[in-house]
């Protein structure tokens, strides 16, 4: 059985359009931030919510920039249960690299908190983030996005990478998902 995902939406916040431009912004500040302090990023993307916003962000960048993928988990259902734990690891390593990392929402922050500390421990000169959203209403540990896309409301939004359950991520907008989709 056959159904669109998109009549579960309730609202589009961010169309794919304002996705794709503010995707140009980003890399413009992100490649002239490293540039002047002459480095060469790590891109990393954080599996498997970071994909879309990755591949559109990259392709903006002029200078050479090496990329690789960490799987992490922390989420059961809609909630973020702060047991972060690692899927699959780097294929490059990070020892005296200037690692920024692809992800695509700071939620509670509990998950970022920790690959962040993860890399420095591994010997990361640097760590930086660039999320596409932030949702600051649901922070419950300190920790902040470099570059943020779009800051969202407290809703529970789907598209663009971000499921619900496995779903929703092929969709090409964030949008919010009905409630009666997630709830019992």
């Amino acid at each position: 059985m056959s159904k669109e995902i998109s009549r579960d939406i309730e609202k589009i916040l961010i169309d794919e359009s304002e996705i794709e431009q503010r995707c140009k912004e980003l890399a413009a500040q992100i490649e002239k931030d490293y540039e002047k302090e002459g480095k060469t990023p790590l891109v990393v993307g954080l599996l498997k919510g970071s994909v879309p916003f990755m591949a559109e962000l990259i392709k903006y960048f002029k200078q050479p920039i090496e990329i690789d993928f960490i799987s992490v988990s922390s989420y059961e259902g809609t909630e973020s249960i702060g047991d972060v734990k690692i899927n699959k690891d780097l294929d490059l390593s990070s020892k005296n690299k200037n690692v920024l990392i692809v992800e695509d929402i700071v939620d509670t922050g509990r998950t970022l908190r920790e690959v962040k500390k993860l890399f420095y421990n591994k010997g990361a000169a640097d760590v930086k983030i660039v999320s596409l959203l932030d949702k600051p209403d649901r922070r419950v540990v300190d920790i902040a996005a470099d570059y943020i896309g779009f800051t969202v409301p407290n809703e529970f939004v789907v598209g663009y990478g971000l499921d619900y359950n496995q779903l929703y991520r092929n969709l090409p907008f964030i949008g919010i998902l009905r409630p009666e989709v997630y709830t019992d």
